[in-house]
């Protein structure tokens, strides 16, 4: 017969709760109690079991993390980071990666397997937070955040962000400026563009809609923008992409078409992802903590399924601009 934990209970003269709750870690289990039930935990080569404490503590000590597009250079460096804390919170990580929020909900994250969600990929009208917060799932938000959603939630003042890029391409002396922002479904894509509209209202330079081109946060979205708006009268002498990723994709484009940066064009990204500073890309960004915010999301949710009254909080990040070697003055 399997051992329980009834059975190390009695070798070890303690109760079986007190044995849950040393082998889980408890603080208000003595040193001389855990001592005991470990070493009557090893005598017996007991194994606590998952699903056991499940049914017993009402938690399964997961975490699912939302991340529609795995492929994006950028989530890898969140998803490292979120682990580690995630662990050191005792919770494992249970990443979902389906295109879809509507198939997400309905088979997986509702199935009470978990006890809550970091939702890293969110767009401003998800359905998915108000159905997670009519079940009663805890939740976060990591990088994004919904339209209509009140909650916890760990992200970098992406206004602030655009409107350094617009003070930097002021200073510089340019006039003609474009963008490859996100989609605007998105508070990254609406809040960046935002930010860099603004920024350049105030320094007196118009951003013209022919200037102006959106897509998703990849590599194809900066690859094909870069030619439509080199192709426009007058040029744009600079470009800002709503991230790193998108601007990589221009970089690769002015290299295919000869457009010399920065000395013909000035490219700025967002994010500031390790491949940002490899010497092959050399990319001006906008930095922040990657690695803090989504260690800071992974806090925010543990604290929330322990403490379901707290009031949401935000925990928020300022960027700064990095200078590397793909801005100039205007030719």
């Amino acid at each position: 017969m399997a051992i329980t934990s009834h059975d190390v209970a009695r070798l070890a003269g303690v109760s079986q709760a007190t044995v849950s709750r040393a082998l889980r870690g408890d603080p208000r289990v003595t040193a001389a109690t855990l001592d005991r039930v470990r070493r009557a935990a090893e005598a017996l080569n007991y194994v606590p079991s998952e699903a056991g404490r499940s049914l017993s503590t009402r938690s399964s000590r997961r975490v699912g993390v939302v991340i529609s597009d795995l492929t994006n250079p950028f989530y890898p460096h969140l998803v490292g980071p979120l682990h580690d804390e995630l662990e050191r919170l005792d919770y494992r990580m249970m990443l979902f990666t389906e295109r879809s929020e509507s198939a997400i909900a309905s088979e997986r994250l509702l199935d009470r397997s978990i006890d809550g969600v970091v939702l890293a990929t969110a767009t401003l009208d998800s359905a998915l937070p108000d159905e997670l917060g009519r079940r009663g799932l805890p939740y976060v938000f990591l990088n994004r955040e919904s339209a209509n959603a009140h909650a916890d939630s760990a992200v970098v003042d992406n206004e602030k962000g655009g409107r350094l890029v617009a003070a930097e391409l002021a200073a510089l002396g340019h006039r003609d400026v474009a963008i490859i922002s996100g989609p605007q479904d998105t508070s990254t894509g609406r809040d960046r563009e935002l930010g860099f509209r603004l920024g350049l209202a105030e320094a007196g330079i118009a951003l013209t809609e022919r200037h102006i081109r959106r897509g998703p946060f990849d590599f194809e979205t900066g690859y094909r923008a870069l030619p439509e708006l080199w192709a426009q009268d007058p040029r744009p002498t600079a470009v800002f992409c709503g991230n790193d990723v998108t601007a990589i994709g221009a970089l690769n484009a002015a290299l295919r078409h000869g457009i010399r940066i920065p000395e013909e064009l000035t490219l700025i990204g967002f994010d500031d992802i390790p491949m940002a500073g490899w010497e092959s890309f050399d990319l001006t960004t906008v930095r922040h903590d990657l690695h803090e915010m989504a260690r800071a999301s992974a806090r925010l949710l543990a604290e929330r399924i322990d403490h379901p009254e707290l009031a949401p909080r935000k925990a928020g990040f300022a960027p700064e601009l990095v200078r590397r070697g793909t801005h100039a003055k205007p030719a």
